[in-house]
């Protein structure tokens, strides 16, 4: 029975994250991973790595859906909804807060100097976090290979959802050739009903629609969001190209899930309502599918076939983790300062194995201020 406490620690966990969780869903699945398997031992790194392959076979934002799933463990139902809600609410209301001030004044604030050393510190949060992650993922030959053809496939370029599905089924098809035995298969269960909002009017109606659908069918990266934001909204006249630049880089440079891209989309177009529903929408089918996915987690684990797939499943995300941060590393780690940045950070969190990233991460923005206007 989970109690209160479990509750309270929970909420106060993704608040903690929702406020300190820069550098996207690969760095935030690293600080989760620090808080709630190193530092808090709330589950072992197995059960971890089960709950991180899952997310990433949803749709939706993956490190929302991560913290779903954690706040699902550690206290139940409530749990889940509490997670959820206080891992997005931090990272809503700074994106609230910017739309007012850039639909007020027309502009963003200079925040370039602190991104300029929170990117290279992020990066040494995800390094100092493979490592566990990939120790316990790699149980034999195979499975090492399959992370290295992954890593090398992601470096190129192939689309994560291919090399996900497509590891687990290879690994299904091992495990068959050597274990000639029947199979159950199970369909995911989507939500096919449009739901009826007759009291909004119909550009809010719009906008939910609109965004509901993006956060029921959109696999991979916060970039994928945006191709979707410029098919749905630009292409169709309803946000100019400079609006929709502007709430990627807010999207960016908050803490918290990049899909709170779309609050400040829904504050330009529609205002505090806009901003609401759009928010509503997009993270609604997050929480329904963990919701549907995380009773079958043991059944699946108790199944040899598909333990061997979620086996491979989670070798891949950590491969992608890794290929994602060499991505990071090639963009980010331009000069001197960020590679010391980098490297003081990794060295920090190894030495201090239970001390909380949040810190490094706002070390590495000072630093990075007084960095960036030297010569």
């Amino acid at each position: 029975m989970k109690n209160s406490t479990d509750l309270k620690e929970v909420a106060l966990l993704f608040l903690k994250l929702g406020c300190t969780a820069f550098g996207g869903p690969a760095a935030h699945t690293a600080m989760m991973q620090r808080e709630v398997v190193e530092k808090r031992r709330w589950m072992d790194h197995e059960k971890f790595l089960d709950l991180m392959g899952a997310t990433n076979l949803i749709p939706g934002p993956n490190s929302t859906e991560l913290a779903i799933h954690l706040g699902h463990v550690r206290a139940g139902w409530k749990g889940l909804l509490v997670a959820g809600f206080c891992f997005i609410s931090p990272a809503v209301l700074m994106v609230l807060t910017l739309a007012y001030l850039y639909k007020k004044y027309g502009t963003l604030p200079q925040i370039e100097p602190f991104i300029y050393g929170i990117q290279p510190a992020v990066i040494a949060v995800i390094v100092a976090a493979v490592y566990p992650l990939a120790e316990k993922s790699i149980k034999n030959r195979t499975l090492l290979i399959v992370g290295i053809v992954v890593f090398i496939l992601a470096v190129l370029g192939v689309k994560e959802l291919y090399l996900l599905f497509g590891s687990g089924l290879f690994m299904m098809g091992m495990h068959l050739l050597g274990h000639r035995s029947g199979t159950r298969a199970f369909l995911p269960i989507l939500l096919s009903t449009k739901p009826s909002l007759a009291w909004l009017d119909p550009s809010i109606l719009q906008l939910f629609w609109i965004f509901l659908k993006i956060g029921s069918v959109l696999y991979g990266s916060g970039y994928v969001l945006f191709a979707f934001l410029e098919q749905e909204l630009v292409q169709r006249g309803l946000l100019t190209s400079k609006q929709l630049l502007d709430s990627i880089a807010v999207g960016q440079f908050t803490p918290g899930p990049v899909f709170t891209t779309v609050t400040f989309v829904g504050y330009l177009m529609e205002g505090w309502n806009g901003a609401l529903v759009s928010t509503v929408a997009i993270f609604l089918p997050a929480f329904v599918f963990v919701a549907l996915l995380g009773p079958l987690m043991r059944l699946l684990r108790s199944s040899k076939i598909f333990s061997t797939f979620l086996d491979a499943v989670n070798v891949a995300s950590v491969a992608l983790i890794a290929a994602v941060c060499v991505s990071m590393s090639l963009q980010t780690l331009s000069d001197w300062r960020t590679v010391a940045i980098a490297l003081s950070a990794f060295a920090v969190l190894w030495r201090f194995k239970t001390l909380n990233s949040a810190w490094v991460i706002i070390g590495g923005s000072l630093v990075g201020f007084l960095l960036s206007y030297t010569g």
